[in-house]
């Protein structure tokens, strides 16, 4: 069964510092277009009225937890981005994808 994962930072982490960590990751996330880890099946962030969040949707934690391990962590560490301040998982039920 698939994982959800929710993302929430604090203050002074918006686009530019999401832009820093993809670009440490090779990811274009407006085009799709980079190495994108195995296991994620879905991605998206933006900033809400409590700060800068991502959503992600993971074949699994353990795919999430070996990017996380390989590549993002020293991701957030090269562009000292702090640790998200709220981390939330939750066992997909249902999913739909429209554009």
């Amino acid at each position: 069964m698939a994982a959800g994962l929710i993302l929430q930072f604090g203050e002074g982490v918006g686009e530019a510092e999401y832009k820093a960590v993809n670009s440490e990751l090779g990811l274009d996330l407006y085009t799709g277009q980079g190495n994108w880890p195995a296991g994620m099946l879905s991605h998206s962030a933006g900033m809400s009225d409590e700060g800068w969040v991502v959503t992600e949707v993971w074949d699994s934690k353990e795919a999430q937890a070996a990017f996380m391990e390989s590549r993002l962590g020293p991701a957030f560490h090269a562009v000292s981005l702090p640790a998200p301040t709220r981390v939330l998982w939750y066992e997909i039920a249902a999913s739909q994808h429209r554009h």
